[in-house]
């Protein structure tokens, strides 16, 4: 009976220690798998800061606007003026001027060069499968493609825009552009939406067997034109209803121009209302995305940081690529100065948010940040230390997700074009800005705004505040002196 009574109390122990140590295997990989999340980031191209809902209650995006709404929303989230420098600052966290010339605009040559240190070759170091969906733009050859960089696969245009139902660049040496590993796709899967073969290949992605985390970066070509949105008439290019000129044929048949809520049908004018369509479309396929994560059990393991490349594009002429109508003031109206390619504030100050559910609150910050920040945000939250120092412009952003700690004021610092002739540097409530050929070599160049009180940038302050003129010039100084020099100095001097 002792001895019954001992092996009793032995197998007792034993069922003890092995419900410990399976306890303890869930927190340690509970721990591990917090430590590593997979992360998924969304650029959407040319969607201006009131072309979303939670922005702009005209605008039907309620998945968009339902991430926003649960995580944290960058009230002053910046960007570069254009597609190819913000693509830059977030793969690299530094700004493009650092490499100069394709990286200063929208451009086919290598924007930097390989071996540049890359947010994807972070992921990829740390053991993350990684995968580009969507638009790369950094260099629209296959020498130079996304795979180089630090992705194990990649998808969708090697260069910028396309046609949205055949897939194809403008004419001449890119036009041939969709490719899956940076082998050309020989029918560019005509006849299916740009935005649908994106999120298509995405959920794929993210409902895929694996034993590690992942990181995607997901770049939708919408809402950059040419806009076109068919629904179910394929072979018929968006166009006018002969007709009806206020409507698009087949408009009524057509979901993307038709919402639940009737917003989109509310706008009167049919060049706004196909953007609108667009949107709608768009938001939809963000949605299919986390609705993914959902069905896969992966929501509370992923981290989501969503922005627009850079500003609205205003109006477009049309005929650069395929099925591309010619478009008059079609965005939302902003509340701001400037459009895309302006470094004021309506071409980089775009929506953008994080969201984590169950990690990061819901709330909003007025804290200036830039896509330059996520670089080394992500870095700090996987625990990521690079072999070699990375000359990051961005910084740490973490704190604002998890703490109601605000940032130290800092410099934040624009330029655009290949010529540059156009600069910007904010620091505070303080803004200088300067067009035109010709480096900024003194105080006078400048116009000064206060942001907080004229966001929309109407009133030159300069001449009343030499001092904070002279002061900000000076720190544009530092921030050039880092910048790659120009092969010949432009002649032009102010």
């Amino acid at each position: 009976m002792i001895q019954s009574f001992k092996n009793g109390a032995q197998r007792v122990a034993l069922l003890f220690i092995w419900i410990f140590l399976v306890a303890s295997s869930v927190i340690i990989a509970e721990e591990t798998r917090s430590d590593k999340p997979n992360v998924i980031v969304i650029i959407t191209d040319d969607q201006g800061w009131a072309d979303i809902g939670y922005n702009n209650p005209n605008v039907y995006t309620p998945n968009l606007d339902r991430l926003a709404a649960t995580g944290i929303t960058f009230k002053k989230h910046y960007v570069m003026p254009q597609c190819t420098p913000t693509r830059v600052a977030v793969m690299t966290g530094r700004y493009p001027g650092r490499f100069g010339g394709a990286a200063l605009q929208a451009s086919n040559a290598p924007a930097f060069p390989k071996g540049t240190p890359t947010l994807a070759g972070m992921f990829q170091e740390k053991g993350y499968e990684t995968f580009l969906c969507g638009k790369w733009h950094l260099g629209s050859s296959v020498e130079h493609g996304p795979n180089h960089f630090g992705f194990d696969e990649s998808y969708g245009s090697l260069a910028g825009a396309v046609g949205m139902y055949n897939h194809q660049y403008r004419k001449g040496k890119f036009g041939e552009t969709w490719h899956r590993n940076h082998k050309l796709i020989k029918d560019h899967e005509n006849g299916v939406h740009a935005t649908d073969l994106v999120s298509q290949e995405a959920v794929k992605f993210i409902k895929k067997e694996r034993s590690k985390p992942f990181f995607l970066y997901l770049a939708f070509h919408a809402v950059h034109t040419p806009l076109d949105e068919r629904g179910p008439f394929i072979d018929q290019p968006t166009q006018l209803d002969p007709k009806n000129p206020k409507r698009w044929l087949n408009e009524d048949k057509i979901k993307w121009f038709n919402d639940p809520d009737g917003k989109i049908q509310k706008e009167k004018d049919p060049e706004k209302r196909l953007l609108l369509a667009a949107a709608y479309h768009l938001d939809h396929a963000v949605g299919e995305v986390v609705e993914a994560l959902d069905e896969s059990d992966q929501r509370k393991d992923t981290l989501i940081l969503f922005s627009s490349d850079n500003g609205p594009q205003g109006s477009w002429p049309g005929n650069a690529y395929p099925d591309d109508l010619r478009l008059t003031d079609f965005n939302q109206p902003l509340p701001m100065r400037g459009k895309k390619l302006d470094v004021w504030e309506g071409g980089i100050h775009v929506p953008g948010f994080a969201n984590w559910l169950g990690k990061i609150p819901a709330k909003s910050v007025e804290d200036p940040v830039h896509i330059i920040d996520w670089y080394p945000t992500l870095a700090k939250m996987i625990n990521y230390e690079s072999k070699e120092k990375i000359d990051w412009d961005g910084q740490d952003i973490s704190i604002l997700f998890f703490t109601d700690q605000s940032l130290a004021e800092r410099d934040l610092y624009w330029t655009w074009s290949s010529r540059t002739n156009r600069w910007a540097l904010r620091r505070g409530d303080w803004k200088i800005v300067k067009y035109g050929v010709g480096e900024p070599q003194s105080e006078k160049a400048w116009k000064l705004f206060n942001l907080k009180e004229d966001p929309k940038e109407k009133t030159d302050l300069a001449a009343k505040h030499p001092k904070k003129v002279k002061e900000l010039h000076q720190r544009f100084l530092i921030q050039r002196s880092k910048d790659r020099k120009p092969k010949s100095a432009p002649k032009k001097r102010s």
